[in-house]
This record gives structure tokens, sequence and C-alpha cells, in this order.
């Protein structure tokens, strides 16, 4: 049951928000969580119980917050937020440790070895339970009054828009609609419009160009050309931009409809001229999460130069670390860190900071880089596909797989996406305007939109969205 597919545009949701906005208003919030369980259970199946686990043990422990003081209010936010970890340590990492430890044993003997079981991943258990530490600790902070209603709190943990792969979306964000939504006319179709345009991004863009990125990164060592090389990544790094920001404004549309406005997640970060630009426009909700309850209590920039350095190194090593349990994942944020410290280094020491077309250009081509960590399948394979980008095991390619790369269709998708992902967006006016005449434009590109994506589905079938597996 993903977004991008039939059953979901023509089953599941047609039938959700018929029963949704045929029920009284204080009864929403009721249809929500149900659907959104039902949602969760076609492929999480018995994980699910973790998903509800969650919502009952928060929705508790925070009502236990309004009823302590002092040294037990603490030590029932750290539990709190332990418990809420165990399941993700377990479930996303519990393989990766003992890898880890395996590898470690064997530099100093091979007769240990450690076994594990194949441990299935809840889809979405990064997201819910960022949604319920930021709970937790907004509570605990007298930033929100805990939820009284088992079944509003609920209905914000298990909502089924952002439950699989985000924005994460905190609880002070929307505890002012939870309970009385206004949903307006115009309100419905620009969440239509917002979700079709995700919807494009991900069949018409993401897809496209991912057929490219997936026949490279396939290709042996032997047949990988460096231009090849060059051509897989940037192709990916089109494709996880469309493919991620595609999923949040179909899950920002959704929830629009609904009544709600979730958080921005993506501006265009291929748009930066600067790292740390980038990471002001990359997954926008996650950058803040940490910005907020991990940088910021570790001492943020407040305690000299050194102490910064290593607080965004521990960010940037826990937000690499977040996406999945490979070494890969870890280089990925600790390259990130380290181009982050390089900036601030620079700024401060020489006031340099890239800019214009020129640092728009290096800064994608360093983020280009990264990504062959985050796309490759080992660190391993990362280093040896590094190695051909940087012709320093020059390859030829085999002149059979170049049409099957890269043809006409291939390359129109490939220049559609390049130009979508940079040009100013700000510039076509009628976005975030009215106007029959600018409801009309958005209604005839709408349907046409939506009808080609349909067609897509229809022809290859759907694609997973690349963070589901986050």
């Amino acid at each position: 049951m993903v977004f991008s597919s039939a059953a979901f545009i023509f089953g599941f949701l047609p039938v959700f928000f018929a029963i949704y906005f045929a029920t009284p208003s204080r009864f929403r919030n009721g249809v929500i969580l149900l659907a959104s369980l039902l949602f969760y259970s076609i492929d999480g199946g018995v994980l699910t119980i973790i998903l509800c686990g969650s919502i009952t043990f928060n929705y508790l422990i925070a009502l236990y917050f309004s009823k302590s003081s002092g040294f037990v209010r603490k030590w029932a936010l750290i539990m709190g937020i332990a418990v809420n970890l165990l399941p993700l340590l377990y479930y996303k990492y519990g393989m990766f440790f003992v890898k880890s430890a395996n590898d470690a044993t064997s530099l100093f003997s091979g007769n240990v070895h450690f076994e594990v079981g194949q441990i299935l991943l809840p889809a979405g258990i990064s997201f819910y339970t960022f949604h319920a530490i930021s709970y937790l600790v907004d509570v605990y902070n007298h930033k929100v009054k805990p939820e009284s209603s088992l079944v509003d709190f609920g209905m914000y943990m298990a909502n089924f828009p952002q439950l699989i792969a985000g924005p994460i979306v905190r609880y002070s964000e929307v505890v002012d609609v939870i309970r009385d939504r206004k949903v307006r006319i115009d309100q419905i179709y620009s969440g239509v419009f917002r979700f079709v345009i995700g919807l494009s991004k991900k069949i018409i863009l993401a897809d496209s160009v991912g057929n490219i990125a997936d026949s490279v990164f396939a290709l042996p060592s032997g047949e990988l050309s460096t231009g090849f090389a060059w051509l897989g990544v940037f192709a990916y790094s089109l494709q996880i931009y469309f493919d991620f920001s595609g999923y949040s404004d179909m899950a920002i549309g959704l929830g629009r409809v609904m009544g709600f406005e979730f958080p921005q997640n993506f501006n265009q970060p291929y748009r930066s001229q600067n790292i740390t630009e980038f990471w002001r426009r990359w997954h926008m909700t996650l950058s803040r999460w940490f910005r907020d309850y991990v940088y910021i209590p570790l001492g943020g920039n407040r305690a000299g130069k050194y102490r910064t350095f290593i607080n965004l190194f521990i960010v940037f090593f826990l937000c690499g670390l977040w996406h999945g349990g490979a070494y890969s994942f870890i280089i990925w944020g600790i390259y990130h860190g380290i181009l982050l410290i390089i900036e601030r280094e620079l700024l401060a020491r020489h006031s340099f900071a890239t800019k214009g077309w020129v640092g728009q250009a290096l800064t994608f081509l360093l983020v280009m880089i990264g990504w062959v960590f985050f796309r490759a399948s080992s660190a391993s394979v990362a280093v040896d596909y590094l190695a051909i980008m940087a012709s320093i095991t020059p390859n030829q390619a085999i002149v059979q797989t170049i049409p099957i790369i890269i043809g006409p269709d291939k390359i129109t998708f490939l220049l559609l996406a390049t130009v979508c992902s940079v040009f100013p967006m700000e510039r076509l006016r009628f976005i975030g305007t009215s106007g029959y005449a600018v409801f009309g434009l958005q209604g005839l590109t709408t349907i046409m939109l939506l009808t080609y994506s349909c067609m897509l589905i229809a022809a290859n079938g759907f694609n997973p969205f690349i963070y589901f597996r986050f």
C-alpha cells in the first residue's frame, strides 16, 4: 500500500475521504486513526503492534509528567526516550551491531563469531519514533500540554500521510487543529494539486531517471566507465530528490485535504550555494529535529569553536546512522559533517563562503560525491565506484550497454528532471495564488499530470519510495 499505487489512489483514498467527510467533525480523528492503522497493517501485519504500543506508552507517560516533578519527572523522561529507542535499536540496528561486533573481533581473533537471524524492519519506525521523542521532550519542557485523548494522540502518531516517510511533524505544529479543523474548498483544491505534483515527481521524474541510475549501479565494475559512473550518480541525485520530495508533497497535500498544514520538507536543495544552505533546504524537518533535540542540548555553538565542531560531528554521525545500519550511511553522515566544519572554519578564518553559480555547482558536486555512499550496497563498493569516477581505475564502456542505459527517451526525462530541480519555482506565480483563471490552470495541470502518471503506473507498475526503508 504505497501512495503511487493504483490500489491506494483508486481504492483506499476515495473510500477513506468518502467516510471522512461523511463523518461528524468530532469523530473524524477516530476515522483517521482507524484508517491509518489499517493502512499500516496491510503491509506491516503483526508489526503494527509496535506502533500501537508506542502510541499507548507515550500517551500514558506524557500524562504522568503532569503529575510528577523534580527528579522523578526527569527520570520519567529519560525512561520514555529509552523505551522509544529500544525497538528502533533492535529492529533497525540489531543486525548491524552484530556485524560490527564480528568485524571488531575479527581484528583480534577469528574464533569468535556472533549469529543473528533476519530482522524485519517495521516501516516508518524511524519517523514515528522521532515523533514520539519530540512530543515527550516538548511536554517535559512545558511547550505543549499532554494530550488528554488517546484517540487524538493516536491520530497524531499514526496519521497515514506522514507515517511511513515523513515529514517529521511535531505535535506543537498541529495541536491547534487536532480537535477543530475547518476544511475549505480552496484548501481541498490546493491539497489535491499538491498531491498530484508529488505523484508526478515520483512517477514521471524519479522513476524515469531511477532507471538510468539502477542500470549504471548494476554494471560490473569492469564494465563501468568514468563517464557512466558520473552519469549514474547524477541520475541518482535527481532520483532521490524527486522520490523523497514527491512523497513529502503527497503527504502535505493529503494532510491539507484533511485540514492539516504539515511543514515543508524540501525547498529545491540543488539550488544551494553551500553545504550549510543545502541542509536548510534538504529534508528540513529532520535537520530541524536534530538541531532542536540533539545539537542545541549538546551546547550548539555556544561553547567555543572546537566544541561546536564536536557537536556537528556527533549530529551528522547520528544523521547518517539514522538512515540505516551500514558503514556507508555513517560515512555519508560524517562526510557532510566534515564539509560543514570546513565551511565554518573558512568563514571564520578567511570570511570565505561559496556563492553564486560557482557555489551552486561546487555544492552539487560535493553532494553528488556523498550520494555514492548513500546508493552503493557497501562502503567498499562506494570506494571502488569513486575510484572509477576519479579515473583512478578507468574502464571502457561496453558498447552494447550504451543504448540500454541511455536512450533518447531517458535523455529527455534526465534533462526535464535537471531543469525542474534548479528552476526557480517562485517564478511560477500561479502556485499558491487564487482566482478563477488560476484555478482553471491548476485544474487542467492536475488532470493532465494525474492522467499521465496513472498511465505510467498502469504500464510500468510502481516502485516503492526510497525512504520507505528508513
